[in-house]
């Protein structure tokens, strides 16, 4: 089991593709116009989830319903397009895996949830009105301006969550499950042991008086652009969409079972340019994802994967004091 380090060494691998003979051989083509087509289709979606929320009546726009259906309807969409733009053959999506990843995605909108409001926005809630913290001004800013900083608000505090999971080892046995992912698909952003989908959704968004479609819009468009930035798409954005935005290239990096040093990079889920302020961006793909010489852990050993270290201990030491009994047992004999 692999332990975080510190972030200090450099990656061995240096280039445009660590290992992607499908992304090499792209880059070597002229790209067809249905491929050109398929580089614009994460602009594209995240654009249309903008106008959705800044267009739509408000009795849409202010429903937690309206967030889960759009949300619903942006998985199907890019799960969809694994089906016609698949970027990785060895990643095409089975049964197992989409049960595996509905699964998660059932989790994430129920228990998760359900918890990230008991236990942490609501006792925020609390907090802001004991202190009085109130900013009414933010409600006059225009929809997009609002959209962004609670976008940026989400991913900042994502992207040091993240990090220190990848430095911390109590926090890395948590996210390491992830980590165990054996290929990418639009809905793997869910999966993981449930203790790490609590802390990465954590964010200080409720003691901020944004409007309800402002704060709606960023968790869609966050969506949008994790869902990509996980899915087996074969689309390569625009330079100025993957300077701001996480892309499957720069997530495919930080996934790659080829060298752990290697997947110490990229950590922001949407806003690569977090990692581009704060030094750990690197550039690269790699088709080969996986963790402990790529095993694929089940439902069972994700969630027990944290106390794991634990029960191996036990396990040891109950065999250690079975082994000292039988000892003492045999020389009584004697």
């Amino acid at each position: 089991m692999d332990q975080p380090q510190s972030e200090t060494g450099t990656s061995p691998v240096q280039g445009n593709v660590l290992a992607n003979p499908a992304g090499a051989a792209r880059q070597d083509e002229a790209p067809s116009f249905f491929a050109k087509i398929a580089d614009y289709l994460p602009l594209a979606t995240v654009v249309a989830i903008c106008l959705f929320w800044g267009f739509a009546p408000d009795d849409v726009t202010t429903s937690p319903v309206s967030l889960l259906a759009a949300a619903i309807v942006v998985m199907a969409w890019t799960q969809g397009l694994e089906l016609v733009f698949e970027r990785h053959e060895s990643w095409r999506i089975n049964r197992r895996e989409l049960a595996t990843d509905i699964f998660y995605v059932v989790l994430t909108y129920t228990v998760i949830g359900w918890a990230t409001v008991t236990f942490a926005e609501a006792p925020l809630l609390s907090l802001k009105q004991a202190l009085g913290i109130a900013t009414p001004g933010l409600m006059e800013l225009p929809f997009i301006v609002q959209a962004a900083m609670v976008l940026f608000l989400i991913e900042f505090g994502q992207y040091w969550m993240h990090r220190l999971m990848h430095n911390f080892y109590p926090l890395w046995l948590t996210h390491a499950p992830h980590h165990h992912l054996t290929q990418l698909n639009a809905l793997k952003g869910a999966v993981g042991n449930p203790i790490e989908l609590f802390l990465i959704s954590l964010s200080v968004v409720a003691l901020f008086d944004f409007s309800p479609a402002a704060v709606f819009c960023a968790i869609n468009v966050l969506g949008v652009i994790s869902g990509f930035a996980h899915a087996n798409v074969r689309a390569d954005p625009p330079a100025l969409y993957g300077f701001f935005f996480t892309t499957i290239r720069h997530h495919s990096l930080h996934h790659t079972a080829l060298s752990y040093e290697d997947t110490r990079c990229n950590y922001a889920n949407s806003l690569i340019v977090l990692d581009r302020i704060f030094g750990t961006y690197r550039e690269g793909e790699s088709a080969i994802v996986g963790q402990d010489e790529r095993r694929r852990l089940s439902i069972y050993e994700q969630f027990m994967f944290p106390f794991q270290p634990v029960i191996d201990a036990i396990g040891t030491r109950r065999s250690n004091a079975h082994s000292r009994g039988r000892l003492q047992s045999g020389e009584m004999q004697e």
